[in-house]
């Protein structure tokens, strides 16, 4: 590998944000998400989300950003990776399946008013697709941050955060991005100066 080869993947992940910055429908749909947020947490709603492998590392990454600190020194908000105990996860997936993990704690947890964010580059991932239609049934906004066809999550969720790739790590690249963004809307319409 070369300097070449680094260059072209900088490239690529650019490319794919390029097109982000032109979709005024996924544009606005990201605007629509922050003002959610905002209106859940002001409602005393929590924000939980859920992803596998790199997209839960995102969904605690993002988690991380509301429940601690973005950029303000501020109170906390409600928000929750659901894989973050394992040994909950490692329970439900042996005793009932992996399919179920985050379904059955969007059952000990969600609540109407509440928000989920499903990530799934695919946007067919089972566990996810039963979170989301679990998290419909209380009657919580559900969010799908997707690559670019949506797979089944399109058809699923409240709002659809879709990628325009099929490259996975461009489109996790692009998740985290996005999430960054909704973590700083969010702080500066909740903390207003």
């Amino acid at each position: 590998m070369d300097q070449d080869f680094i260059k072209n993947k900088i490239i690529q992940s650019i490319e794919v944000k390029q097109q982000l910055l032109t979709n005024k429908d996924l544009l606005l749909t990201i605007e629509k998400v922050a003002h959610k947020m905002v209106e859940t947490f002001k409602n005393g709603g929590k924000v939980l989300l859920c992803g596998n492998g790199g997209s839960a590392a995102d969904a605690q990454h993002i988690s991380a950003e509301l429940s601690g600190r973005f950029y303000k020194d501020r109170e906390p908000l409600y928000a929750e990776a659901l894989h973050v105990n394992t040994s909950y996860l490692t329970a439900v997936a042996n005793d009932y399946s992996f399919d179920e993990v985050y379904s059955r704690m969007i059952k000990a947890m969600g609540q109407k008013g509440d928000l989920l964010v499903g990530l799934s580059t695919s946007g067919n991932s089972l566990n996810i697709l039963n979170a989301i239609e679990t998290a419909n049934k209380l009657g919580m906004t559900t969010v799908g941050l997707t690559g670019n066809s949506g797979g089944k999550l399109k058809d699923l969720c409240s709002y659809l955060i879709n990628i325009p790739s099929n490259d996975t790590p461009r489109i996790q690249e692009s998740h985290i991005l996005i999430g960054h963004i909704l973590c700083e809307i969010t702080e500066k319409l909740m903390f207003t100066e």
